[in-house]
């Protein structure tokens, strides 16, 4: 039976990157994205228009030919949905569109998967979703999902999201679910906070710097976890595809190495960097750009951020690069979009 690739999200930072990994691995690919979206992926796979939040728009997506009469049926494909449809926000506030599309899309996705006897299907969660422990603690997988174990709208929506997953895997779907950490690297139309942290240092708009840090992993890194997770991974089990701690003051070391451009020496103090969150939100809505500080983020930047990623590698063969390449290459995909 010939296997078929469902991608939702296509368009998107991890989309698009998974869907130009599967057509180099020579994958058949349809992949789903939203009508109207204009950063449509080149290559060669069959498009579809739809909205996870809608059922009845995805019938297309889902369509696998089918005839009774001939259970041998050639035309019928061997289905492995990717869901990597959401929308990632470091607001502080409750947004009903990420709610729409990062719970009700994904159980829309999930219930349309049981409906359609999909083969497999992997969620991209978030570690987000996953219970904070103090600092120092590591951070490892977990089975139990509740909203309210989490801190912030995003991270709610994802553990939500994830709990309906992994109810699925109980009544029979052969689901996996991957926890990516803070996605960053090369192709990312859409400006996530790391490629405005670098498009900002590059331009030297960024003068000042503050203390804190997460855990960053190349956007290839998770592509490549997500596509052995769905050949590998075990229903009803998740696996956290980070890469390690990174702080502030390490990224912004690591772009004065490699370009060249003056070093960032000013770390503004927290107490101040949180006054003036709310001025910095407001700068950035005008730039149409999505704002590096929020009360939000600079509460993730200062959590615990000790992910494992060592269950991924074990079961998975999950492997991470250097993050001095992953911003070099960054760098030389913006000059190639004619951003820097």
């Amino acid at each position: 039976m010939t296997r078929l690739y469902l991608v939702t999200g296509a368009a998107g930072h991890l989309g698009s990157a998974l869907l130009s990994r599967l057509l180099e691995l020579k994958c058949e690919v349809r992949a789903l994205v939203l009508p109207g979206e204009p950063n449509i992926p080149k290559g060669d796979y069959e498009l579809c228009y739809g909205d996870v939040t809608n059922k009845a728009s995805l019938s297309t997506f889902f369509d696998n030919p089918d005839n009774p009469d001939n259970p041998d049926n050639p035309d019928k494909k061997e289905l492995i949905l990717i869901h990597c449809a959401g929308i990632v926000t470091i607001s502080s506030k409750f947004q009903q569109l990420v709610y729409d599309v990062n719970v009700t899309g994904t159980k829309n996705i999930v219930d349309l998967a049981l409906d359609h006897a999909v083969d497999k299907l992997v969620y991209v969660s978030s570690v987000h979703a996953i219970p904070e422990k103090p600092l120092g603690e590591v951070i490892s997988e977990v089975y139990d999902f509740n909203p309210n174990d989490v801190v912030g709208p995003y991270a709610k929506t994802k553990s939500e999201a994830t709990a309906y997953v992994f109810a699925s895997a109980q009544k029979g779907l052969n689901a996996s679910i991957v926890h990516p950490s803070g996605i960053c690297g090369p192709f990312d139309n859409g400006r996530g906070h790391l490629t405005t942290l670098v498009i900002d240092y590059y331009k030297r708009r960024l003068t000042s710097g503050i203390d804190g840090g997460y855990d960053f992993v190349d956007v290839r890194d998770v592509v490549d976890g997500i596509i052995a997770c769905s050949e590998k991974g075990r229903a009803g089990e998740g696996y956290i595809l980070s890469n390690r701690y990174f702080s502030v003051r390490e990224i912004l070391y690591l772009l004065h190495r490699i370009t060249g451009k003056k070093a960032i020496k000013n770390f503004l103090p927290l107490w101040f960097v949180k006054l003036t969150a709310p001025l910095a939100e407001m700068y950035y809505k005008i730039l149409k750009q999505p704002p590096l500080f929020t009360a939000y983020s600079i509460y993730t930047l200062n959590s615990n951020a000790l992910f494992t990623h060592e269950k991924a590698t074990r079961e998975l063969g999950y492997k991470t690069r250097e993050m001095e390449d992953t911003l070099r290459d960054t760098i030389e995909w913006l000059k190639s979009e004619g951003t820097l």
